[in-house]
């Protein structure tokens, strides 16, 4: 019997938070939702190489606050601040709502599964060889000292004329146990040959572990500024 889950889906409101924090009528909530899939859109097509793992979306009566995950955040920040500026307003222009952007750092961007998966497409969209870039991607990410990675690709791999599906994997990836701290990222590469999809997924280490760690650092009077997940449900 497959088990075939998305791995977000099924730790999102248990381990994880919500993408998107909001409340609406059953009549606009379809619309509301759209206006969330088209904020992603605009952001990840404008800035396409400033590494964005994900983008989280709060609204209040009177105004959206969209959280902007980014490996690079001088790229969109611009000079003085410009960027953000200008992104604003296109995307006030998009909603015609009040909008307040929230710039947030990712501080290690090989243990993102969204950013490593991205790096691979991109690699692969530039004709790189896919069992290279698999072994460089694993051994990099292992060397940031993660305890696991799981890389898969499907699609006409090498240019073959049939599709088919490869896989590699370095340390433990418990897919099922929801008390570890699984990062799960999917891009997609386009090819001369076609569209290559990349999943990547990252054993983090248990949630308890990275409780206690905070614990052990606010014992020694270095906690953290912002707590790891500031919206544990």
């Amino acid at each position: 019997m497959g088990q075939k889950v998305r791995p977000t889906g099924f730790r999102i409101g248990v381990v994880e938070d919500w993408r998107s924090r909001w409340y609406a009528s059953k009549k606009d909530f379809g619309a509301l939702l759209v206006e969330d899939q088209k904020v992603r859109k605009f952001i990840q097509t404008k800035y396409k190489f400033a590494g964005i793992p994900k983008v989280e979306i709060e609204r209040t009566r009177d105004q959206v606050v969209v959280h902007l995950f980014t490996a690079r955040p001088g790229i969109i920040i611009g000079r003085k601040g410009q960027e953000v500026d200008r992104l604003k307003a296109e995307l006030e222009d998009l909603t015609g709502r009040r909008m307040e952007l929230k710039i947030i750092e990712v501080d290690n961007a090989l243990q993102s599964a969204a950013l490593v998966a991205e790096d691979i497409a991109q690699q692969l969209s530039k004709r790189g060889s896919f069992r290279r870039t698999i072994k460089r991607a694993l051994d990099q990410v292992m060397e940031t000292g993660v305890h696991g990675i799981k890389i898969e690709l499907s699609g006409r791999l090498g240019g073959a004329e049939m599709s088919r599906r490869e896989k590699a994997s370095r340390g433990s990836i418990p897919l099922s146990t929801l008390q570890r701290h699984v990062d799960y990222g999917f891009r997609e590469a386009h090819t001369t040959f076609g569209v290559i999809g990349v999943k990547v997924w990252i054993d983090l280490g248990d949630y308890s572990d990275e409780e206690n760690r905070d614990g052990a650092n606010a014992k020694a009077g270095q906690a953290p500024q912002k707590p790891k997940r500031a919206h544990k449900r």
